[in-house]
């Protein structure tokens, strides 16, 4: 019967509203969805002027992601969703599990996620990196949140999650015919370490929708909809608490990290469309972590200071061939508390063929190395260098 149904669900190219891919129909209450992501770039950075011996450029030629989706329907109120990535990619590559999620929705109102999934945070974590307007989001952006601070999960006391991911679960729904939206989760933050009594990860994020109501699967977001969303103005505030959620075991503290995030996005006369992000996020350690076990390294050293992340596009109403062209600007500014402040200029332009799906980005960045290892306790900022980014996204 299952063949049966998808053959059929393959002869009429059924998609899904929700979800990437193609759906295909078992019965009347339940279907499954597949789909598929790839994200690939090409970066040629200027050395820093300080490292001896160093080439004047660096070329590498980078697979960011690839991604497997897989979603499903059991029951009116049931579902389950399973993704995979390439998570090492750099390095050779192993395929591991990104979400595992078993879903309780019932109401718009109140849904139930249990399982591994995205932590509630700003909304550059909520887009991720193929709903984000920006290309280069991540590896240049603002400091990470405890789950997105490794690329892999670990139980040494230095890792909180993979990729914005972490093991819990999350109440999400939506009041005042969807303006309002939450999302409140629960997670385990921390794997050992600091965190030696098992201490929760609590995470939380409200928005509210002043023009159209952005639609997203769950409580996921988007960078841009590239104005078919209509005009929109969100503003929603985020925040996540962990007691014993840096530091080390002998020296533990309490992180807290509180981020505003503002989404513009407004269609013209002319059918082009302005888009305008921005971030801001304010992060500390209280209660331990003295800066005596800072200098000595080790444990689970998150971010502390304020930082911000400011963007602005304007979609081409006019055809390119078979895309449209949307240049933009960026800058990001990260000011730690314990070491000097560093910042980032990239202008570029994005290729746009079918949304999020199809699109072409090339860029120009201008900064202080901010990169993933960095230590803002104590590392000085590397030299103000250059880099071309060549990046590609398909998805299906």
């Amino acid at each position: 019967m299952l063949s049966t149904a998808i053959l059929t669900a393959l002869a009429v190219g059924q998609a899904s509203d929700a979800y990437a891919g193609a759906t295909f129909k078992i019965d009347d209450t339940k279907w499954v969805s597949v789909g598929a992501g790839l994200r690939t770039s090409f970066r040629s950075q200027e050395e820093a002027a300080g490292n001896p011996g160093a080439k004047k450029w660096n070329n590498d030629f980078n697979l960011d992601n690839i991604r497997l989706y897989l979603n499903g329907q059991i029951h009116k109120y049931l579902k389950v969703e399973f993704n995979t990535d390439c998570q090492t990619c750099s390095n050779g590559g192993e395929v591991r599990v990104l979400d595992a999620i078993g879903k309780f929705e019932i109401d718009p109102m109140y849904n139930l996620w249990v399982g591994r999934m995205l932590v509630p945070a700003e909304r550059r974590e909520m887009n991720g990196p193929f709903y984000s307007a920006i290309y280069n989001i991540f590896s240049s952006g603002t400091p990470f949140e405890p789950a997105d601070y490794n690329l892999t999960i670990k139980s040494d006391g230095t890792s909180a999650g993979s990729f914005g991911r972490d093991d819990g679960a999350t109440v999400w729904g939506a009041f005042f015919d969807g303006r309002f939206q939450y999302a409140v989760g629960f997670f385990r933050g921390l794997r050992g370490g600091a965190n030696v009594d098992d201490n929760i990860l609590y995470s939380q994020r409200f928005a509210y929708n002043f023009w159209e109501v952005e639609k997203n699967p769950g409580y996921y977001t988007s960078g841009t909809y590239y104005g078919k969303g209509g005009d929109i103005l969100t503003v929603a505030v985020s925040n996540q608490y962990q007691e014993d959620g840096a530091g080390t075991a002998a020296d533990p503290g309490t992180f807290r990290g509180t981020s505003l995030d503002v989404l513009m996005e407004k269609v013209l006369p002319n059918s082009g469309v302005v888009t305008v992000n921005g971030e801001y996020k304010n992060y500390g350690i209280s209660g331990g972590y003295s800066q005596a076990s800072r200098d000595a390294g080790g444990g689970f050293s998150m971010f502390e200071g304020n930082a911000y992340d400011v963007s602005g596009m304007y979609l081409f109403p006019q055809k390119i061939w078979i895309g449209q062209a949307q240049p933009f600007v960026r800058y990001v500014n990260v000011e730690p508390t314990r070491s000097a402040n560093r910042d980032v200029y990239e202008a570029g332009v994005n290729y746009v063929m079918d949304g999020h799906n199809a699109k072409v980005s090339l860029s120009w960045q201008y900064g202080d190395l901010l990169t993933k290892g960095l230590n803002y306790s104590s590392d000085a900022p590397g030299d103000k260098v250059n880099s071309m980014n060549l990046g590609f996204q398909w998805q299906i």
